[in-house]
């Protein structure tokens, strides 16, 4: 019987000492069939060799379910589409950023939804996308009946790519009009865009004059001055203006090049490391380690510490 043995360093990685050994002895057969006589101690192999024995442990029937977690005071999302399977990859974007999506099949579906009754004790929702091709309706005309009853921004997702739909939407009251196909970074950053212009509820951000409290944290956005349980903490122009923006929407995802063109007032890729020294000193500063959450490969969100 030949087999192989260890490999040789002189003869290269790929070389192979062969060896004869002598034949094992001959499997015993069992009687009144020809199968091999059943081993109840350790089995061997084709070779002679013995082997390891197997267990097999049955996986019981059950399904798993997954719950995606909710960040804690996160922009709910009104997604107005009818195909479903563009609202389910573009909810999974905006969920792995942060967002909290509610999905409206059609027109009637999006104006029961802004409605107060319609998710009584939630706050409301922070943007609009509107898909113009619905099936029960003009997009156009949900436009006009939602700017009666709400005034959330609203963002236009659609296919129509002339001038002429374009200013008929944004005369409508839309905020702003994004052409399919679109890059979801340019859709992220035009919805936090018309965030920031203003809108309702808990979701909007506070005025320049106010205070932001976060548990144990205060932020002064008039004076610059941010205080952990009454203490002030000393922080540099550009860590301030980064806790700032963080703070204006807890639980959201904000991309790295959107804080990079916001703070440091750049597109410039090497500002990238420069961001990471900047949060790795706030969650030193103001010991709070889990305060500035990194979302990897997309950003950073800032967790509302308990009080």
């Amino acid at each position: 019987m030949w087999e192989h043995a260890d490999r040789t360093p002189e003869w290269g990685p790929y070389a192979y000492r062969i060896r004869r050994t002598a034949p094992g002895p001959p499997t015993p057969r069992r009687r009144g069939g020809t199968g091999p006589e059943p081993d109840h101690g350790r089995a061997n192999d084709d070779h002679g060799r013995p082997t390891r024995p197997t267990t097999t442990t049955a996986r019981p029937n059950r399904r798993t379910t997954i719950r995606s977690a909710r960040p804690r005071g996160a922009m709910r999302l009104l997604l107005v589409e009818d195909d479903d399977h563009v609202a389910a990859a573009l909810s999974a974007v905006l969920g792995r950023h942060g967002f909290q999506v509610v999905h409206a099949r059609n027109g009637e579906e999006a104006l029961r939804a802004v409605l107060p009754a319609a998710h009584p004790g939630r706050p409301p929702f922070g943007v609009i996308l509107l898909d113009l091709g619905l099936p029960d309706q003009d997009g156009y005309q949900v436009c006009g009946k939602l700017r009666k009853i709400t005034s959330t921004p609203v963002i236009m997702v659609t296919a129509r790519s002339d001038v002429r739909s374009r200013i008929h939407g944004l005369n409508l009251g839309a905020d702003d009009y994004v052409v399919k196909p679109y890059d979801t970074g340019e859709l992220l950053a035009r919805i936090h865009a018309v965030s920031r212009r203003g809108g309702p509820g808990d979701d909007a951000p506070a005025p320049a004059g106010q205070a932001l409290r976060l548990g144990p944290m205060t932020i002064e956005l008039s004076t610059r001055r941010v205080s952990v349980d009454g203490t002030e903490v000393q922080l540099t122009r550009k860590e301030f203006d980064l806790l700032a923006l963080l703070a204006q929407r807890p639980g959201v995802v904000f991309r790295r090049e959107q804080i990079i063109s916001e703070v440091w007032r750049t597109s410039w890729e090497g500002t990238g490391r420069t961001l990471e020294v900047h949060v790795a000193s706030l969650r030193a500063k103001l010991r709070m380690p889990a305060l500035v959450e990194t979302v990897r490969g997309v950003g950073y969100r800032l967790v509302a510490p308990a009080d």
